[in-house]
């Protein structure tokens, strides 16, 4: 949430759309100021480099020893192995940020993916209008996995589809409900599709479809995962890319 001092101050708010601390209609509001405003779109130019330079000589530290394990005993969770924890850890951030941030309340089922689904969208319209809408450019995924490596708590799943018409350009970290997530980018002739992972805490569900200011998205769980494919690809195209997607993934 911006204060009034932030939504006074454009600097202000150009530093927290870096940080991804906007809500979709200031990020927004942003974005079409900085592509009017040359002397907004500097800054915004020179804090997107000083991030860069910072995560590239700055490694990320390694995570303390039972760091993970106190953090399941303050929320309560039972202790399972690491890879499970951290996933149903980030899930209830994600669900705890995504129902402070509409502030409404929302269940753990429709409501809740409806929100998250607004933001993902908001998430592949923002990459849309970048200089990049990648952070890391490759089409092997044996270079593009080991990138998230350090800045999220696990690499998403990633699977090559060039045979099914679908080749990866690449990847990225979107900031959803507060939490980093990565979003893999994949295309189909002149169309890009965004697919985010999230950690879910739910039972596994078949891809259903919605269509949001002129995109399709499909969402789907498998494996305790989250998927949003985000595309303005028409739905029968995204309903193959999702099907391969899947398949691939079970061969893993």
């Amino acid at each position: 949430m911006t204060t009034t001092t932030n939504q006074d101050d454009p600097i202000l708010l150009v530093h927290a759309y870096v940080d991804g601390e906007l809500d979709p209609a200031h990020a927004l509001e942003v974005e079409r100021r900085l592509a009017g405003e040359p002397a907004l779109a500097a800054e915004h130019s020179r804090v997107v480099a000083l991030r860069r330079v910072i995560g590239e000589r700055l490694p990320p530290e390694a995570t303390p020893s039972g760091l993970a394990r106190r953090i399941e005993a303050t929320v309560g969770l039972r202790h399972t192995p690491t890879r499970a924890s951290w996933r149903a850890m980030a899930a209830s951030v994600v669900l705890a940020a995504l129902a402070g941030g509409a502030g409404t309340w929302l269940a753990l089922g429709p409501g809740a993916r409806d929100a998250g689904t607004d933001m993902v969208v908001a998430s592949h319209m923002r990459a849309l209008m970048a200089p990049q809408p990648i952070d890391v450019s490759s089409s092997d995924r044996h270079t593009v996995k080991p990138w998230f490596n350090g800045r999220i708590p696990e690499s998403p799943r990633v699977v090559d589809l060039t045979n099914e018409g679908f080749p990866m350009v690449g990847g990225r970290i979107d900031v959803i409900g507060r939490v980093p997530v990565p979003t893999l980018v994949y295309r189909h002739r002149q169309h890009l599709i965004s697919l985010t992972a999230i950690p879910s805490a739910g039972a596994g569900h078949a891809p259903a479809r919605r269509a949001i200011a002129g995109y399709n998205v499909l969402t789907w769980s498998d494996d305790g995962i989250a998927y949003w494919a985000t595309s303005d690809l028409g739905s029968t195209d995204l309903n193959t890319f999702a099907k391969a997607f899947r398949e691939a993934s079970a061969q893993q």
